[in-house]
């Protein structure tokens, strides 16, 4: 017996079904863009929180930004910007220990006081 009479009876998959993935070409007409906007919403987020928990001395501000920039960092594409996410990166990990050398205490949640 031949080897493809035998891989055409035992063989499950229906060659039919079969289709092959195509990237989606970007859209002219104002379709969804394949560009994922996530890693850079979370920069700006993390910007805007390092800074704020900076000037504010507020703890959970410099969480909330060190979070934000960690997905911004793992979400980034390898031809992006590095300079700028590590930049970010570096911000709010600057609020966070700066944070922490203003004042010692322990974290308290905002209402929880």
């Amino acid at each position: 017996m031949s080897t493809s009479a035998v891989n055409n009876n035992n063989d499950p998959r229906r060659p039919e079904k079969i289709h092959r993935y195509k990237h989606p070409a970007p859209s002219v007409s104002g379709g969804p863009s394949p560009e994922d906007p996530i890693p850079d919403y979370m920069n700006v987020i993390s910007m805007f929180c390092s800074m704020f928990g900076l000037m504010m001395k507020l703890k959970w501000c410099a969480w909330i930004a060190l979070y934000c920039s960690s997905i911004s960092f793992a979400n980034s594409r390898v031809n992006e910007d590095t300079k700028q996410i590590l930049s970010s990166f570096m911000l709010s990990i600057s609020a966070v220990v700066m944070s922490y050398l203003q004042n010692p205490q322990p974290m308290t949640l905002p209402g929880y006081s």
